[in-house]
């Protein structure tokens, strides 16, 4: 059967690795850095990009090879790249269309590492950046772009204010601008959420979140639609000969997938972060449940965000599966299957009360990490965002109070009695 018609369950079981007759029936770990041929000629040719194969790892692996094709399928692209982390991800994926004295327009409530990534390291490279709220009009955001802008970036999910992007209307600007929409979905997943459906061209994921769910492999991926355009006159790399390959166009050479084959041919051969071999079997192993995971994820985070909403030592909770969020609307145009499991609440008394909350807690940990099997909370302010300023904070939607809580799989029952208990301490 076609990848093209089946549902995303299947393909987060099947997709990627199909073992031939007498092969191991599970993607195997090809844990080696470089491979053997019979002739000069063949690597030759790999390092021409004139055929497809491996020749060292650090460009292109067997096993990681098979997580960006399952990747690509559930996400419904025709290429996928896999990096050693979502920040290198989301780097490359910025790198891959920009250089010094190019501009991007970004939305204003992302993750804190990823701002910092925009506003501090990528600017010392040349790349200016301008954020706008989630909530823009149509002809704010136009007003935002400039004549050297080259893509539109923004969040499915924000990290940690759970803003859900109204995806149709930053495509269709960007779009009419002749410009690419680069949409980080690590938190719906593929499952919840498939950005190119709704006008996306690049998906960027860390797939430590949900795609491994078990906390035990960093990396990122990057995936393009096709079908962009890169040909428009605003981005000269993709059409112009390269010099370090002989004179390769990769819009002529590489027509379906000629962001992927740039991406990795230039930054991934250059920088040096892929994913790793064990990384991406881990990943794999995780993602054949990703389906049922983020089932059970979105069902108890919806539980106890109700439960939260209606305690009375809690000051506020923003959940887009709550009928009280106030982007419950474009949850259930974006995300009808689930709105993941992650959510922020403010518990009365503050900062402190908060803090003693999490202090209390004996199901969920306090934990520099987001999206696994068990739950975990964290305080973005003085922890994942607080290289952030005050203005900054506040563009990002992360208040004093604010607690990122990341639901589990674990019984809701117990995880209500968790909370309880902490909140009667708080």
């Amino acid at each position: 059967m076609s990848e093209q018609k089946l549902h995303v369950e299947t393909l987060a079981v099947q997709a990627g690795y199909t073992p031939k007759n007498g092969e191991p029936r599970i993607c195997p770990i090809v844990q080696s850095t470089t491979y053997k041929y019979d002739d000069a000629q063949s690597v030759a040719d790999l390092f021409d990009l004139k055929t497809e194969g491996f020749f060292y790892t650090r460009l292109a692996n067997p096993t990681v090879d098979c997580l960006e094709k399952k990747i690509a399928a559930l996400e419904g692209g025709v290429a996928c790249v896999c990096t050693s982390s979502g920040q290198a991800a989301n780097s490359n994926a910025i790198l891959n269309v920009a250089r010094a004295g190019d501009h991007i327009v970004a939305c204003s409530s992302l993750y804190g590492g990823t701002v910092s990534l925009f506003t501090n390291t990528l600017k010392k490279c040349g790349i200016e950046f301008t954020y706008v709220l989630p909530s823009v009009t149509e002809e704010e955001l136009q007003a935002a772009i400039r004549p050297n802008t080259k893509a539109v970036f923004a969040e499915t999910l924000c990290n940690p204010s759970v803003v859900v992007l109204d995806i149709e209307k930053f495509a269709k600007v960007a779009h009419a601008n002749g410009l690419p929409l680069i949409v980080d979905n690590t938190f719906p997943t593929p499952i919840l959420c498939r950005p190119f459906e709704w006008g996306a061209d690049i998906v960027t994921h860390s797939t430590t979140k949900y795609m491994d769910g078990h906390a035990t492999s960093i990396g990122g991926a990057i995936v393009e639609k096709g079908g962009f355009d890169w040909s428009n006159g605003k981005f000269p790399e993709f059409c112009n000969p390269d010099t370090s390959y002989h004179g390769l166009v990769y819009t002529k050479n590489f027509p379906q997938c000629p962001y992927s084959v740039k991406m990795r041919a230039q930054w991934i051969r250059d920088l040096g972060n892929p994913q790793l071999p064990f990384s991406a079997f881990l990943t794999m192993l995780g993602m054949e449940t990703l389906h049922l995971r983020m089932e059970r994820h979105s069902q108890n985070a919806l539980a106890l965000a109700k439960f939260l909403e209606s305690h009375p030592k809690v000051a506020w909770v923003n959940y887009p599966g709550l009928e009280s969020s106030p982007d419950h609307k474009l949850a259930q145009k974006y995300l009808p299957n689930g709105c993941s499991g992650v959510m922020c609440f403010g518990v009365k008394g503050g900062k402190a009360a908060g803090e003693r909350l999490m202090d209390n807690l004996k199901l969920a940990a306090i934990v520099v990490h987001v999206a696994d099997v068990r739950t975990c909370v964290l305080h973005p302010a003085s922890m994942t965002h607080r290289q952030l300023s005050e203005a900054e904070l506040t563009a990002a939607g992360v208040s004093p109070d604010l607690i990122r809580l990341s639901v589990g799989i674990e019984n809701i029952d117990d995880l209500c009695a968790d909370f309880d208990q902490a909140l009667q301490k708080a």
